[in-house]
């Protein structure tokens, strides 16, 4: 199902008897257990010995309490037992996701992703932000709050095409090609007269469709696929009609993907580049990365890495 060179890797996994003395408790924090990313980190934990359990972020909920802090699950389970955390929050669950990968936190359990850099993930200004102050280049980018500055917007990155994205939007919802001057300023005052909280960025025309998608886990490449978009669709991502296919990264980009998950403190992040003429440029870095795309692409067992990755930092042999 997931290509010759995973089913190997798996079975390699299964084989090896001193992977299974001692397993973690690893708990996959996260809203649907049949996706494929969150079925796939189950079964790569489990075939490394590990207990794996599926936690439904609604599902889960705390005691604040100075002498017994804890966390419970539906019918009371206490999860305080656990050794790490695997979290995989879709953006609607950010705020509440984030409080108990803290309280997680606080307890002295680990987690694969931490409640600050998931947050700032999350909110794509700050992330501009951020990458921009540890000297990587992106698009170039407008915000603003007034529709009287929509003309002077639409100038500073460059005037049409361009592209209107939503702060909140993700998986490629919420992004706009305003193709003419007047389609933009038309885009734009409409999301504002709903008080929508827009990004105006540059149109990179030279990008055909396509961008690259670096899988980064500690500090490290794992895997890279280029995304194209679906004839007559600008988004290349997959939710959007996108195919993924393999690619050879440069060694420039691979350099900026790992800097970029550092600037944002990830352990495991998929970070989105763009080619253009003036090199890659950062679109965006995701705290909770699929990974059917670019398992499937690329055969590459990246489950299993993210498993490793916990192991590596519990020290378990």
């Amino acid at each position: 199902m997931f290509g010759d060179r995973l089913q190997e890797s798996l079975a390699d996994l299964y084989q090896t008897p001193e992977i299974r003395e001692g397993g973690l408790k690893i708990g996959v924090l996260a809203s649907n257990p049949e996706l494929y990313s969150n079925r796939r980190i189950i079964e790569a934990g489990e075939a490394r010995g590990h207990e794996m359990q599926f936690l439904n972020v609604r599902h889960c909920y705390m005691k604040l309490d100075a002498t017994t802090p804890e966390i419970h699950y539906r019918g009371g389970r206490i999860l305080n037992d656990l050794d790490a955390v695997i979290p995989r929050i879709r953006p609607s669950m950010t705020f509440y996701a984030c409080t108990l990968l803290r309280q997680f936190e606080s307890l002295g359990i680990f987690c694969l992703n931490d409640s600050v850099a998931i947050a700032q993930s999350r909110d794509k200004l700050r992330s501009l932000q951020l990458l921009l102050e540890h000297g990587l280049a992106i698009p170039t980018t407008g915000f603003a709050n007034s529709p009287l500055d929509t003309t002077d917007l639409i100038n500073m990155v460059g005037g049409a095409p361009l592209i209107v994205k939503l702060l909140e939007g993700t998986q490629g919802k919420g992004v706009v090609l305003a193709e003419t001057k007047k389609a933009a300023e038309s885009v734009i005052n409409a999301f504002k007269s709903l008080n929508a909280n827009i990004l105006v960025q540059e149109f990179i025309k030279e990008a055909s469709g396509k961008d690259l998608r670096c899988f980064v886990i500690d500090g490290k490449v794992v895997a890279s696929i280029q995304r194209v978009a679906a004839p007559g669709e600008f988004r290349a991502n997959i939710h959007q009609g996108g195919r993924a296919e393999l690619v050879k990264v440069t060694a420039e980009e691979k350099r900026i993907a790992i800097k970029a998950a550092k600037a944002m403190n990830l352990k495991v992040a998929g970070v989105d580049l763009i080619r253009s003429n003036s090199g890659p440029l950062l679109l965006e870095v995701n705290s909770s990365p699929g990974l059917q795309g670019i398992e499937t692409a690329t055969n590459e067992d990246i489950a299993s890495r993210m498993i490793t990755a916990v192991e590596k930092r519990l020290q378990h042999k």
